[in-house]
């Protein structure tokens, strides 16, 4: 078997593959030798069918198949032996493959077109801003306010206060259109809500529904309708009072510490404000490195030059994924490669650093996740174990797949370890308010 690199211009290249009949044809005599023993074909006893007749009968799709395995194989070897970067997998020449005549050939000449990664530089050391939010003793009493009521007991009265929300019927008798809703008078735009202050069951309430609330994402929470179908609602609109509902928020009692923090871990309002502080903080901690990866990442991109072979890099897309069409690939394009240019700088930040990911490290991740999931803020020697189980069933579902995200959620956090560590990261101190802005910007 000969293999053969040719390079074209720029980073795309061919690898002609020359196969002749000894390179394959005793793994093919194993092959067929398999299949008479397992054959059951009718007038002959298993094992017994002659190796004439299932050459004739399978002979051709056990030695395109055999062949095909043989492709495969040495081309992963040629590739890794020979230590070729490239992108994505090896495209076969499907128009030389048609001229293939499998019946009476023995040697074969097959081309596959290839992605090259030229060698690039790229300077760990890139300017940020790092946005680290302080605890503001306001937003810590509103967000305990809010937990409160999301723990408070639900009283229905018969008239509306101004932090109630209130069930009722939405309708236009010019549209047909009628819907039960729940409105939320918080979220209502200050001009309405005296509408809908002080009043009681089968009252109705006139309301311009575009003008209704303070951001559109609140009709829609309100109506259960997607955005396409909340902005088509205009005009006049009748709110017919079915139902009120009140929170009365929970009081600051061990009955209301024991069902946020477990039984007995606080017992006074002190402890309680400490504690929750401490979560606060956390939360705060890990938005600040969340958008910090990503405002790294953004850096790194726009200093890093990585020649791409672009035409290339969409003929792979499109083998890979059918289902796209050519408009699809377009459209979406400097996203993919947006997406590639950072796998291949990850991967190689991960290779100059010598970064290595074990099974251990992956359930160690696992568990951590779904002790998340669970609230589970400290997580004993009996619940890892536990856990353990749990996570290990996970990482085998979906064939794999699981694994591998979890595998790549730990590569991406230790190379990005590597990064925060030699970048000139200035830090900015900024308040909740402010960092929504730098983050939805």
């Amino acid at each position: 078997m000969d293999i053969l690199l040719e390079k074209n211009a720029g980073t795309e290249a061919v690898i002609k593959v020359s196969l002749k009949e000894s390179d394959y044809q005793s793994k093919l005599k194993e092959k067929l030798k398999s299949y008479s023993k397992q054959a059951q074909i009718k007038g002959f006893r298993p094992g017994k069918v002659p190796m004439g007749l299932i050459e004739k009968m399978y002979g051709k799709s056990i030695k395109v198949e055999q062949i095909n395995e043989i492709l495969v194989e040495s081309l992963k070897e040629y590739i890794k032996k020979n230590d070729i970067k490239i992108i994505g997998d090896p495209l076969p020449n499907n128009d030389k493959m048609i001229d293939i005549d499998w019946d009476t050939q023995k040697d074969f000449d097959f081309e596959y077109s290839v992605g090259l990664v030229d060698d690039f530089k790229y300077d760990l050391k890139v300017k940020v801003t790092k946005y680290e939010i302080e605890v503001n003793e306001k937003d810590l009493k509103k967000v305990i306010g809010e937990l409160q009521e999301r723990y408070g007991k639900m009283t229905n009265p018969a008239v509306s206060g101004e932090t109630d929300s209130v069930f009722g019927t939405l309708a236009q008798e010019s549209s047909l259109f009628s819907k039960d809703c729940l409105v939320d008078i918080k979220a209502v735009n200050k001009k309405s809500q005296k509408k809908f202050i002080g009043i009681s069951k089968d009252d109705i309430v006139k309301v311009d529904i575009q003008k209704l609330f303070e951001a559109l994402n609140d009709l829609e929470v309100a109506t259960d309708l997607s955005t396409t179908e909340a902005e088509k609602l205009t005009g006049e609109f009748t709110f017919t009072v079915k139902n009120i509902n009140h929170v009365e928020p929970a009081e600051m009692n061990q009955e209301f510490f024991d069902r946020i923090f477990g039984e007995g871990k606080v017992k006074t309002e002190e402890e309680f404000i400490a504690e929750y502080k401490k979560i606060f903080q956390e939360n705060h901690a890990a938005d600040s490195e969340y958008l910090l990866t990503h405002e790294l990442q953004k850096a790194l991109l726009n200093e890093v030059e990585i020649n791409i072979p672009e035409a290339f890099y969409k003929r792979w897309i499109q083998a890979t994924n059918p289902e796209l069409n050519d408009d699809s690939i377009e459209t979406n394009f400097s996203q993919y490669l947006r997406e590639l240019k950072w796998t291949l700088l990850k991967n190689r930040i991960a290779s100059d650093n010598d970064i290595k990911i074990e099974y251990a490290d992956v359930v160690a991740q696992t568990i951590r996740m779904f002790a998340r999931q669970f609230g589970i803020a400290e997580v004993t020697e009996e619940m890892s174990k536990n856990l353990e189980a749990v996570a290990a069933n996970y990482l085998q579902q979906k064939d794999g797949q699981n694994y591998m995200n979890v595998y790549n959620q730990v590569h991406t956090e230790r190379v990005m370890d590597i990064v925060k560590q030699n970048a000139n990261l200035k830090i900015k101190k900024v308040t909740r308010e402010e960092f929504n802005k730098v983050a939805e910007a």
